[in-house]
């Protein structure tokens, strides 16, 4: 079976799968990508140019607090975890997500 390019990803929805895969506890950015390739069945892959600025916009915005630590791999990591205002964006986020996809199925089913 040929393999297909991982599908890009609507515009917000990289915030809202990063404020979950955070919801179980702190991760250093390689391991977010990882979780979210792995959650996803490997049907999404997260690029370091797209995660780490992220990152930092999230950073920027209250959502998550970064400090530094020990990884797995016995290096130097910046591990994330959610703020207080963070898990707000979470919930925020994931009903507005729910809304968008009822919406396009709304949609599909008709047209």
């Amino acid at each position: 079976m040929p393999r297909t390019e991982p599908p890009e990803l609507l515009p917000g929805t990289l915030y809202l799968m990063i404020l979950r895969t955070l919801a179980s506890g702190p991760l250093h950015g390689y391991a977010i990508a990882r979780r979210i390739q792995a959650a996803s069945n490997r049907g999404l892959e997260i690029e370091e140019g797209s995660l780490y600025p992220a990152l930092n916009r999230m950073l920027i915005k209250g959502w998550l607090e970064a400090e530094w630590g020990i990884s797995e791999n016995n290096r130097k990591a910046r591990f994330y975890s959610l703020t207080a205002d963070g898990r707000k964006q979470l919930e925020t986020e994931s009903k507005e997500f729910e809304r968008v996809v009822r919406a396009i199925q709304l949609v599909m089913k008709s047209a």
